[in-house]
């Protein structure tokens, strides 16, 4: 974080003491920065720290470093992963010639594909600091990353959506309503995936085995995840739990993942464990991990840096242990960190051109908390701008409302409005058994049936009666 940093404006000389000052200053205004004092002090001083980092030649991010090497296992992943001949592309570009490149037609999506081990996360968040929306959407639709489990899940024109039937008291009826209803929505491709209100070891086991048992009952080509700790799912499997995926929030520095309590070698051996079940069976990415703007300041382990960067460097992370699924939470932290509608907006279109330009299989979990002065119509810009730009998944749960995290979002029937809005279809293996359970009447329209599927409907007649009132 050596150096000094000048730019003359008419009569009046800007200094930026080091690289990090210039990331945090020239980026667009929001709240966390100014929780952490790094923010620009006017309009003017952050377009000067923009017009500073368009000059500065890529390179300079790998000759300093934000967090020092010896301090931060993220840092030296990041140096230590970077592919120098896949740079090669771009080695000669400042960070404003890279945004025009990306822009050109010269930067196909097979272009892009080659250059991702060649782009660190810093120079992700610094040339998404001086663009506009529309540029963050366009670069992103371009760039396209496929995953798969027990579907495919990225490829262009589809979207698919996280079923979370989360539930106050873990109650298995109401989980059962939930996953029920979601799948009727033609939801639930990505993953259905539970936050257990109760986090341990032999709850999780619990719920693993409910979603196993309604994934194979019913053949649904898809897969399940508690979102408990990586540890926990570990020692899950040590158990003989059918896990499909493993879980974990990461943050971008090693102070932040350590507050979470955990580290890199965790994760491999998480991957490794999870790997060696061999549930997948078009595929073999077998984790799923969540970030999301403020992580690392509200830890108070970012550094001195921006939070967009700290964001970015979280998708080192997850890029080195080739996920199925990454999304950011993009407002579940809180106004002090993303204070309203346009803010939040403007980090999720940050987030998923990053981490998709980075190579990571990039979602979002569109939301925000009631006392953040957003509401859902925001919500709905920002789900239709991220569904033009590609967005992987989008969360779909009851009604928007998650009564156990208590927090917005986005419901079932958002994910049925993006799709016929921007003409966009589940995953390939999904939307056939969609066909086949006859919850979908016109794939091609994104019309489903009016009547309950016989599979389903003959599960619910055989349910004893008054069951889930006792």
């Amino acid at each position: 974080m050596s150096g000094t940093y000048r730019y003359t404006l008419g009569d009046r000389t800007y200094r930026f003491a080091h690289l990090a000052e210039v990331m945090a200053k020239a980026s667009p205004a929001r709240s966390g920065d100014r929780l952490a004092g790094v923010i620009a002090e006017s309009a003017e001083e952050r377009v000067v720290a923009q017009m500073v980092l368009a000059e500065l030649p890529l390179k300079t991010f790998l000759n300093e470093a934000l967090v020092a090497y010896e301090d931060d296992e993220i840092t030296r992943l990041i140096v230590d992963d970077h592919d120098a001949s896949a740079f090669e592309t771009i080695a000669h570009l400042t960070v404003g010639d890279f945004r025009n490149w990306l822009l050109s037609d010269d930067s196909t999506p097979e272009v892009l594909e080659k250059l991702r081990p060649g782009i660190t996360p810093e120079m992700a968040a610094a040339v998404s600091k001086i663009m506009r929306n529309q540029d963050l959407i366009l670069v992103a639709r371009k760039c396209r990353v496929t995953t798969a489990f027990r579907n495919t899940i990225g490829l262009a024109g589809h979207m698919s959506t996280r079923l979370q039937p989360n539930h106050p008291t873990d109650d298995i009826t109401g989980i059962a309503a939930s996953i029920l209803d979601g799948l009727l929505y033609g939801n639930g491709d990505a993953v259905i995936g539970i936050n257990p209100a109760t986090d341990n070891v032999s709850q999780s086991v619990k719920l693993m085995r409910l979603l196993d048992e309604v994934i194979r009952k019913y053949e649904i080509p898809t897969q399940s995840c508690v979102l408990t700790h990586v540890t926990n799912t570990m020692e899950a499997i040590e158990q003989g739990a059918p896990v499909d995926l493993v879980f974990q929030s990461i943050g971008g520095t090693e102070a932040t993942n350590s507050s979470f309590g955990f580290g890199l070698k965790d994760l491999a051996e998480a991957e490794s464990a999870a790997q060696s079940l061999g549930r997948g069976t078009v595929g073999n990415n077998v984790m799923y991990f969540e970030t999301g703007q403020g992580s690392s300041l509200s830890a108070d382990a970012h550094h001195g840096l921006d939070q967009q960067t700290c964001e970015a460097r979280a998708y080192a992370v997850a890029r080195k242990f080739k996920p199925l699924l990454v999304n950011t939470v993009v407002g579940f932290i809180g106004p002090e960190y993303l204070f309203d509608g346009k803010e939040i907006i403007r980090a999720g279109l940050e987030d998923h051109f990053c981490g998709k330009l980075l190579g990571v299989p990039m979602g979002c979990d569109v939301c925000y908390t009631n006392h953040a002065e957003a509401d859902q119509n925001d919500m709905d810009n920002l789900l239709t701008l991220l569904g033009v730009a590609g967005c992987n998944f989008i969360m779909g749960i009851p009604g928007s409302d998650d009564i156990m995290l208590n927090y917005q979002t986005t419901s079932f029937h958002d994910a049925l409005y993006a799709r016929r809005a921007l003409d966009l279809r589940p995953a390939p293996e999904f939307e056939a058994w969609l066909e086949r359970m006859q919850i979908m009447r016109d794939a091609d329209r994104h019309v489903l049936h009016e009547q309950m599927p016989p599979s389903f409907a003959r599960s619910l007649e055989n349910l004893p009666r008054g069951a889930g009132h006792g």
